[in-house]
């Protein structure tokens, strides 16, 4: 299972890369796993300030539907328009061509409260 190192998680499987004021973010490895072929991603979000673990939008699998929260606090900035072509980009590049959104983040403070690749798995393999 792929886990990079340079990003931070959350418990309800989503990653986020800072990179200046922005970030981008996404689901993990293993909550695309889970998930099974993802068929479709509704993301209608952008332009809006949202807090901290509230929905940014929903995933839905062949076998289920799943919200996805934000990890900080932020103003969502742009959606990646790719994936209502190509949903299964989440599975097949879930840290590249299938991240979800990009955010200005709110509160950088916040990114100390999310966990780190170690506890990352430490977290899901329990």
């Amino acid at each position: 299972m792929n886990i990079p190192a340079d990003l931070k998680y959350t418990k309800d499987h989503e990653w986020i890369r800072v990179e200046g004021n922005h970030a981008f973010i996404g689901i993990t490895d293993f909550a695309q796993g889970e998930l099974g072929d993802i068929v479709f991603i509704e993301i209608e979000t952008e332009g809006e300030e949202l807090a901290k673990e509230e929905v940014f939008g929903t995933i839905e699998a062949v076998k289920t539907v799943s919200d996805m929260y934000m990890p900080v606090a932020g103003k969502v900035v742009e959606v990646n328009e790719a994936l209502a072509d190509t949903p299964e980009a989440v599975n097949n590049d879930p840290y590249g061509e299938g991240w979800m959104i990009k955010v200005e983040v709110g509160n950088p403070a916040e990114l100390e409260e999310l966990m780190n690749a170690d506890q990352y798995k430490e977290s899901i393999e329990g």
